[in-house]
């Protein structure tokens, strides 16, 4: 073989990028089991990274760099491909609750439950940008509902209940554009193409809790050196990341203050596994401290470490403890850490686990190494290649290239969200509504719903939820909002469209109408928002007489109802008026004829006949007369010389046979409705009259 190299061909190469030392695994799966064939670690020789975040991506990348050569020295393969993962101190992850109030009660669809949550990563991003005080890139890498409201009342489950209004307390995580950039800059620096990205919680997870495990609510702690890293898994999936600064490193500190030591001296004290370690102070004197004393010294600052990842873990799961813990990383291996973050969360200390070579059952190491927590993440970064699509692709979305997380689940909704189209341009949208008063009661009438958001996926019809890959084509298209609301006064259930009075005897019908912010409207009236309605239920003698055009002379007297009435005398449905001309008589006296008429009694004297031409002589009755203007079959009519007009009342203005028959029915409408031959006529009236076969 000599000097050559072999492509990397089947082999996976791994990278963990931590901020003490760079890990590269190369190994490869077989079966169901996976095979380390090389490991190298290198410390970095300055700090270039801290926190998990890379400061020096030059000095990063040379480091990475020697790693690879030797790996390739050990193999004689050239390592082209590499997968990474981003760390889980670098997450920003927020909480936020969201109200989705319904204009009526109505069965909640999964369209909306989907629009809730997307609601919810909105406002998350918007208080992380609240944070924000650069021009710095986020992206959406998980995001989970903690409980559901119905009305304000938790459910665990929204879909097919009815509600008036909905809603979530939400997590979301996001993690910094220049994370990922100073990643992939160092990685290109030596040499070496990325081909999946994950989180390390997740590639931790690939090896720490198996898929089948992942529909209970479990944590996972990463204990590293700076901080500790944790994410929480729930019905099959990734609900929360989060991470506390407080890890190994604060042990150290303890040890180094104590035994008056440097770091690198206080952290052998604390790793020692012996029963005593033997060291030298700063004042250069021989000292020894037992196991047992270190853990005394240690015992508060480990208490404290796990009441923080407690209430972390409480605070992502929705208030309270998970079902299990499994803890990885070195710091998490220092004696009874796990027996105190089991009580601090109210848990049986046996669901609090140690995780290392009891989860590395299928790893095989062909070189000599133990298996230990430590492991975890670099073998979960190499497995994740296989398990999941985790990486950064780009689409293209209304013509724009956006880069976006790919968790192998998403959606063009996801899409949606990266490029900042806004929620409210997805979902339909109801036309502008108008608010009134009717008596004094607030009412509503609200527009109409448009149409939501067009949507085509590479050309091909799709929906919010369609899975969306690399270099998928996205185009929508804003949702609409609806006719603005529009309602007149006669479709108000409170308002009727006519009064019913008798005048002179004879029915006469009258127009309703209703006080609009003081202003008398009739039922066409469309009503504007702001409106103040009062339903008027009377007419006043004036409204009437100049409805029906009479003029009062000084002769004349009016009468509601047998009593003598003014032009402000309200008169409601069926009451009768009576309009007289008066000779001999006080004005505000009724004639006899109309008590009679009424009812009344009457005392007689004389004989009849004399009454009777008394009351001829001494009364004269007379209805003014008046003209109407209607339309027949589409021609404008002007009926005149009557105080009142019927049906019948037409033919004297038209040319129309009644004496031949011309059809089997003859047709008679007013206002579209069948009509009698005696049915009274009012202005305006819309008159139909023809022969059907």
């Amino acid at each position: 073989m000599g000097n050559e190299m072999k492509p990397q061909g089947q082999l996976v190469f791994g990278l963990d990028i931590g901020t003490r030392s760079i890990v590269g695994t190369v190994g490869y799966r077989e079966g169901d089991r996976f095979i380390v064939v090389a490991q190298v670690i290198k410390e970095h020789e300055t700090r270039a990274m801290l926190d998990g975040q890379i400061h020096d991506i030059g000095q990063v990348g040379n480091t990475i760099t020697q790693v690879k050569r030797a790996l390739e020295k050990k193999l004689s393969v050239k390592l082209t491909d590499v997968c990474i993962a981003a760390a889980g101190r670098v997450l920003l992850t927020f909480e936020t609750s969201v109200t989705w109030e319904f204009e009526k009660e109505r069965v909640v669809t999964p369209e909306e439950i989907v629009g809730l949550t997307s609601l919810g990563i909105e406002k998350a991003y918007e208080k992380l940008q609240e944070t924000n005080d650069s021009d710095m890139k986020f992206y959406c890498v998980g995001n989970s509902v903690i409980r559901y409201y119905l009305n304000g009342y938790p459910i665990s489950n929204l879909e097919n209940h009815k509600a008036k209004n909905i809603g979530a307390d939400i997590i979301a995580t996001f993690l910094p554009d220049d994370v990922v950039d100073g990643l992939y800059r160092a990685v290109e620096l030596a040499g070496l193409n990325v081909v999946n990205m994950t989180l390390e919680p997740i590639a931790a997870m690939t090896v720490a809790i198996p898929q089948m495990y992942r529909m209970l609510n479990i944590a996972l702690v990463d204990v590293g050196a700076g901080t500790s890293d944790i994410c929480i898994t729930k019905d099959g999936c990734i609900v929360a990341y989060g991470m506390i600064p407080c890890a190994g490193d604060k042990l150290t500190e303890v040890v180094a203050n104590e035994c008056l030591v440097d770091f690198e001296t206080a952290e052998k004290i604390k790793r020692g596994s012996g029963t005593e370690v033997k060291y030298k102070d700063i004042m250069g004197l021989q000292q020894s401290i037992t196991k047992q004393r270190v853990l005394k010294m240690l015992s508060g600052q480990i208490d404290q470490m796990a009441k923080l990842v407690s209430d972390k873990i409480k605070e992502l799961n929705g208030g309270k403890p998970v079902s299990a813990v499994f803890i990885v990383g070195g710091g998490g291996k220092i004696t009874g850490y796990p027996e105190k973050l089991a009580e601090h969360l109210g848990i049986q200390k046996e669901r609090v686990a140690l995780r290392g070579e009891e989860v590395m059952q299928t790893i095989t190491f062909q070189e000599k190494t133990k298996k230990d927590s430590l492991l975890v993440t670099p073998i979960g970064i190499c497995l994740n290649y296989y398990d999941q699509n985790n990486n950064f692709i780009y689409v293209t979305f209304n013509e724009e290239h956006i880069k976006l997380y790919d968790n192998s689940n998403l959606a063009i909704v996801d899409a949606a969200m990266q490029a900042d189209f806004p929620n409210d341009k997805l979902f339909p949208k109801r036309g502008s509504e108008i608010a009134y008063t009717v008596n004094g009661k607030k009412k509503i009438c609200r527009g109409e719903f448009g149409e939501a958001a067009k949507i085509l996926l590479n050309g091909e019809a799709a929906d919010l939820y369609s899975p969306i890959h690399a270099n998928d084509v996205i185009a929508v298209d804003e949702s609409t909002a609806g006719a603005p609301a529009a309602i007149s006064l006669g479709q108000l259930q409170e308002f009727k469209s006519k009064l019913d009075i008798m005048v002179n005897g004879n029915k006469v019908t009258l127009p309703k109408y209703a006080s609009v912010n003081g202003r008398l409207e009739n039922e066409y009236y469309d009503i504007q928002n702001g409106d103040k309605i009062e339903m008027l239920d009377y007419y006043t003698v004036a409204q009437i007489r100049e409805f029906m055009d009479v003029t009062l002379d000084m002769n004349m007297a009016v009468y509601v109802n047998n009593e003598p009435a003014e032009d402000d005398t309200k008169v409601y449905e069926n009451f009768s008026i009576r309009m007289a001309i008066e000779t001999g008589m006080k004005k505000d006296e009724p004639d006899d004829e109309y008590s009679q008429e009424n009812g009344e009694d009457e005392e007689y004297s004389g004989d009849n006949g004399d009454e009777e031409q008394s009351r001829q002589d001494s009364i004269a009755v007379s209805q003014p007369e008046r003209s109407i203007h209607v339309l027949v079959n589409s021609k404008p009519i002007r009926l005149q010389g009557k105080a009142s007009y019927v049906f019948v009342d037409i033919f004297d203005y038209i040319d129309f046979d009644l004496t031949t028959v011309q059809g089997q029915t003859l047709i008679t409408n007013v206002n579209g409705k069948k009509a009698e031959y005696m049915e009274p006529l009012y202005d305006g009236a819309v008159i139909e009259v023809y022969w059907e076969e």
